[in-house]
């Protein structure tokens, strides 16, 4: 019988989140993973499987991000316009 971590402790297992900055570069992200910029004024960087790419509710916050930029990201990476808090429930339910 294992003790249950609440739901925030797991998303910082899920989610590989590191804070927006220039230095940040390809490196940073393992191989079957992909960075997305996360906020509605300040953007955080979360690393995400691969996976999450062929679920329902991450497929509507990439349509949510078409509508609102369309191909042209300001970050010049993937930006999604929902709160941070919003993206770590939804991707916390996907695992």
């Amino acid at each position: 019988m294992g003790i249950r971590m609440p739901r925030i402790i797991q998303a910082k297992h899920v989610l590989q989140r590191t804070s927006f900055t220039a230095a940040s570069t390809a490196v940073d992200v393992p191989k079957g993973y992909f960075t997305v910029y996360v906020g509605e004024q300040e953007k955080k960087r979360f690393v995400v499987p691969i996976s999450f790419l062929k679920e329902p509710s991450f497929q509507e916050l990439l349509s949510q991000s078409e509508e609102e930029f369309g191909f042209d990201h300001p970050t010049g990476g993937l930006t999604i316009p929902c709160r941070q808090d919003i993206f770590t429930d939804i991707t916390c339910r996907l695992r």
